[in-house]
């Protein structure tokens, strides 16, 4: 039995824990794939405060041995179902073990909607190909990019590479955007971004790094463009449906909750990218799991 169960070991479930530890309660975080999550994939944060530069692997490293220190208790594990008995008590349920707990924080995250080469270069991710242009598109100050999307997030990343990019070039698969009014209106009053419209990215090009992204165009011919850098922007995903019992999804699929990071079901909480937010990086991913915790502690005194 464990005071805290958390269910994903990226930066709002690891700082869940380091919080909950700090607290005086018993912790065991289940993760899926591997410790980090999003942040640890990235070459160099550099927006988060107090850090200069680090790697987003050192920085989730460095969470780790902290929570490590402490206590924490840690499950490969993939978190299938959370139940809550009438005795208060949750049980969690994995794809090889069952936990009980009294309190449950979720922070599960997203994912970034991958794009489906030909050649399946997912290699290349971190190398050239981007997911987030707040994360990385610094990089490339002064240099040629493109992104990939038609919605408000590529607006945004195309928008915000073109402070400081020599030139963005937008693929869209259709011959308009999909996103607000203001935003689409800011873009096109932009002089260093080009819109390529009706073009389908079928392919990214590269050894180690990539060098540049193929393409068919609207007559169907098959374009090369050389590029050293594409952010991809076609959505993210969560994955809360095992949750939705205990917890309202939006439309989305995010788990619905406010600041206080509280679900509909009492004891249950959620921290991060898998719920309701406007902003999604690594500082309000800590934040929710400071927040997320303090409260399940707070709930875990009233029992």
């Amino acid at each position: 039995m464990y005071d805290v169960i958390i269910i994903g070991a990226g930066a709002a479930g690891m700082t869940s824990a380091l919080y909950a530890l700090r607290n005086g309660k018993s912790v065991l975080l289940l993760e899926s794939e591997s410790l980090g999550g999003q942040i640890a994939t990235s070459p160099r944060l550099e927006n988060y405060p107090s850090i200069k530069e680090i790697s987003g692997e050192a920085f989730a490293d460095n969470l780790f041995e902290q929570i490590s220190a402490l206590g924490a208790e840690v499950e490969i594990e993939k978190a299938e179902r959370i139940e809550k008995r009438a005795d208060k008590i949750f049980s969690v349920k994995t794809e090889y073990n069952e936990y009980e707990a009294k309190s449950v924080i979720i922070a599960s995250g997203v994912k970034h909607k991958h794009l489906k080469t030909k050649s399946n270069r997912d290699d290349l991710v971190g190398k050239g190909v981007y997911y987030c242009a707040i994360c990385d598109g610094a990089f490339y100050k002064g240099k040629e990019v493109a992104v990939i999307g038609d919605a408000n997030t590529a607006l945004q990343y195309s928008l915000l590479l073109a402070s400081y990019c020599k030139k963005v070039y937008v693929y869209t698969l259709f011959d308009k955007f999909f996103g607000d009014a203001q935003l689409v209106k800011a873009l096109r009053a932009k002089e260093n971004i080009e819109v390529r419209p009706n073009t389908a990215v079928t392919d990214f090009i590269g050894d180690t790094e990539l060098k540049a992204i193929e393409y068919t165009d609207k007559d169907g011919n098959v374009c090369r463009h050389e590029i050293p850098a594409v952010f991809v922007a076609i959505g993210q995903v969560p994955d809360n449906a095992a949750f939705a019992d205990l917890a309202d999804l939006d439309k989305d699929g995010y788990i619905v909750a406010d600041e206080n990071c509280k679900t509909k079901t009492e004891g249950l909480f959620v921290a991060g990218d898998c719920r309701t937010k406007p902003v999604r990086q690594v500082a309000t991913a800590v934040a929710d799991g400071a927040i997320a915790a303090t409260n399940a502690s707070i709930y875990l005194e009233s029992l």
